[in-house]
């Protein structure tokens, strides 16, 4: 997906024009012909801090009389740009990065280099772009800054970018977050050749793009798959147009497995899902197999329905099962549940589930009350809408 080349041959740092009146710079954007005709690399480095907020300030390897050391830097780096547009999440990730603190953020805009058919080009400037920007934090050390203060985030090619950087100074960074780092032409490289775990303090890794431009295997320290790692639910079926970035910062009650994290999200913003733990103790004498579907109401109206579990639960007489349940809509306190049984056995026409007692408790807020209810009977394939009422402390 993203490239490299001899440092200071057919690379440019641009220097910022002095003007009594500051001038307001933005991202490179380049017409569509130059996907054909190719890029040499040129990097320039866009600053926005607490004073310009809004409006970015050029600057160069050592002009660095606009940071303030004693606050956060952030250096955000695009990846593989193959028409020449400017990223469509980049000013939203300003936005939100901004919300968050008062920090510096440095653009790192390498549309030329980043722009062309050939992607192979683009993966050869990365290297090339680490070396621009190791002079830059040389610096801001020089100054006074400290490595703890610097926070690389990198898309796709951008995540590797950082790791180069990161290697540069011997893993003593603060901090590299990859964004689904790219998977073509370094699926299978040594640490040297991609980003790796040692290359800062804290790496953590955001997988959304696995089953095609992106890294499925560890990369991180911590690394997190959302929904999976594959597609993404409301976005485009690749990374190339960088829009389910926008999730990265909005993800809520994580799954750990070793050092894997797995989380769902829904399709619009902000993105969070919902999550509680059903208990069921069934009384039927023979084994259900199937589906479950829960729907909630709040007390304040708000209504919202999960998937299917999504492998068939086998329910025997008098034995928990427990069922991970989401929604995408935080539903309050709950009013109301509704059940409905779905057989994986397609032969059985009349099959009814009787439930001996329901437990459903909140993983994402778990102070809210457990609400249980007991003898329900689930006709196949037909929703049961019930009150459920607070459960016995010693069933909680």
């Amino acid at each position: 997906m993203f490239c490299w080349l001899t440092l200071f041959l057919c690379t440019t740092v641009v220097i910022p024009v002095a003007s009594q009146v500051p001038e307001c710079h933005t991202f490179t954007k380049l017409p569509v012909t130059d996907t054909i005709i190719g890029t040499d690399l040129v990097v320039r480095l866009l600053l926005y801090t607490g004073r310009n907020s809004s409006c970015a300030t050029l600057i160069n390897t050592t002009h660095s009389s606009l940071l303030d050391i004693t606050k956060k830097t952030i250096f955000l780096i695009h990846g593989y740009r193959p028409f020449g547009s400017p990223p469509n999440w980049l000013n939203k990730m300003i936005t939100t990065l901004q919300m968050v603190d008062d920090i510096n953020i440095i653009i790192v805009d390498w549309n030329r280099g980043a722009t062309t058919i050939n992607y192979s080009v683009a993966v050869s400037n990365t290297k090339k772009v680490a070396d621009i920007l190791v002079p830059v934090i040389s610096n801001i050390l020089k100054i006074g800054g400290s490595l703890n203060m610097i926070h690389m985030i990198g898309v796709s090619l951008g995540a590797h970018i950082s790791g180069f950087v990161g290697s540069r100074f011997n893993g003593q960074i603060g901090q590299i977050t990859g964004l689904d780092p790219a998977g073509p032409l370094f699926r299978g490289k040594g640490k040297g050749d991609r980003l790796d775990p040692s290359d800062a303090q804290l790496v953590d890794v955001l997988h959304t793009d696995i089953d095609a431009l992106g890294y499925e295997e560890i990369l991180g320290n911590i690394d997190y798959y959302a929904n999976g790692g594959t597609d993404q639910p409301g976005c485009p079926a690749t990374i190339i147009s960088g829009y389910h970035i926008h999730k990265w910062a909005n993800s809520s009650s994580l799954m750990r497995f070793p050092n894997k994290v797995f989380f769902q999200t829904s399709t619009d913003e902000p993105y969070c899902m919902y999550y509680y733990l059903l208990d069921i103790v069934t009384w039927n004498r023979n084994t259900r197999k199937g589906y479950i579907t829960v729907g909630l109401i709040g007390e304040n109206g708000v209504t919202a329905k999960s998937q299917a579990n999504r492998y068939a639960k086998s329910f025997e007489k008098f034995k928990e099962v427990t069922l991970l349940v989401s929604v995408d809509k935080d539903v309050g306190n709950i009013a109301s549940v509704s059940l409905m049984f779905s057989s994986a056995n397609l032969v059985e026409p009349k099959l009814k589930l009787g439930i001996l007692r329901m437990k459903l408790k909140s993983l994402t807020y778990p102070d809210r009350p457990h609400m249980c209810r007991y003898d329900i009977a689930l006709q196949k394939d037909l929703e049961e809408r019930f009150q459920p009422i607070e459960c016995q402390v010693q069933e909680m």
